[in-house]
């Protein structure tokens, strides 16, 4: 299967640069996923189209101010780096996506805003490609980031963050720091709409994903067979745990809100033998690298809400997995022909 087989045409105009007025004020795109019928909603609908006894599951990561300006101590150049993960056990040293990563080399160091500096160390597998690692003299914290980051809009986003972005490319559930970009399908969820789904009686548990760069770097390899993703971390507490076997063993549907649970979920699922199963999950934390496109069986995950995908990348593979090629690329080109926003900032979709 070819990457090209994922491309689709959108107009720069409907990538969307900033939040909507207000937070869940969105277009909401209903794909059934046996038939590939659309329909058009709003988020304001979205309680009344998910049935009763439904699960759902959301990634409470929060986005750090990963995204930090250090200057070159030999040219005085300002060089942009994007924190991923700690490579130490002491936070000393952390693996980091750079700018201009040919040209930022081993012993070279760098002196942020706060006037911490730091050296660029040889790290396994990073010759060659666009990380480096940095070593600090002392442990880095959420404070640092505070005082020195921004915050971590995509490059599609084209202008700087701003306050706003502080609010806005936060989930109002999210509780736990440690992503370098937003799980962005849950920015369309408020206080109040999470009410209405509790006094539905639409149970809901959340997984935790910090999301690195595997979810987001593009696909360079012409067969997507070929396509390696990076790990990322993710967590299932207990009680999620139980909650998800419980509904499977009741035949209750399992929503996944956003890529990010649906790779928790599908990551975690346990090998389905021949009869009764009493487990589909189990609590833990443990990485990922899963990579998932047509052909794919899901294990756990029934239903989807998500945003609308960026073309040839690994996050329209997955959902083409979930409700087919050609249904998905249908469903893309009514949203262009009904000027749905796209990408982190733009609509969303529920997938049934």
């Amino acid at each position: 299967m070819l990457t090209s087989d994922f491309n689709f045409d959108l107009p720069e105009e409907l990538i969307a640069q900033h939040p909507s007025g207000v937070r869940g004020q969105d277009k909401l795109m209903l794909l059934n996923r046996l038939t590939g019928e659309v329909e058009h909603h709003m988020m304001d609908d979205l309680p009344d189209l998910i049935e009763p006894g439904t699960l759902m599951i959301f990634n409470n990561s929060r986005v750090r101010r990963a995204r930090v300006y250090g200057i070159k101590e030999t040219t005085g150049r300002e060089t942009e780096f994007m924190f991923l993960n700690t490579i130490d056990k002491d936070c000393c040293i952390w693996n980091t996506m750079v700018k201009s990563a040919k040209k930022q080399k081993p012993g070279m160091h760098y002196k942020f805003p706060d006037g911490t500096v730091a050296t660029i160390i040889e790290h396994e597998g990073n010759a060659g490609t666009e990380f480096r690692a940095l070593k600090f003299d002392f442990a880095i914290n959420e404070d640092w980031f505070e005082r020195n980051g921004h915050i971590p809009l995509p490059p599609y986003i084209r202008r700087g963050d701003t306050d706003e972005d502080s609010e806005r490319y936060q989930n109002v559930y999210a509780t736990d720091t440690g992503s370098a970009a937003c799980p962005t399908a849950g920015l369309h969820f408020t206080q109040e709409m999470l009410a209405r789904l509790d006094a539905k009686g639409i149970e809901r548990h959340f997984v935790t994903l910090h999301v690195g760069l595997g979810t987001f770097l593009p696909v360079r390899e012409v067969n997507i067979e070929n396509h390696k993703m990076h790990e990322e971390w993710y967590t299932i507490p207990k009680g999620t745990a139980d909650a998800i076997n419980k509904a499977k063993r009741e035949g209750r549907p399992i929503l996944a809100v956003g890529t990010t649970s649906v790779r928790t979920l599908e990551s975690a699922a346990l090998r389905q033998a021949q009869g009764p199963q009493e487990e589909w999950v189990r609590a833990g934390t443990s990485s990922t690298s899963i990579f998932m496109y047509p052909g794919y069986k899901f294990k756990v995950v029934d239903k989807m809400f998500t945003n609308f995908h960026t073309p040839e990348s690994t996050l329209i593979m997955l959902v083409s997995a979930f409700a087919g090629r050609d249904h998905i690329l249908n469903a893309y080109k009514i949203a262009v022909e009904n000027k749905y926003r796209f990408f982190s900032y733009g609509d969303c979709m529920f997938i049934r």
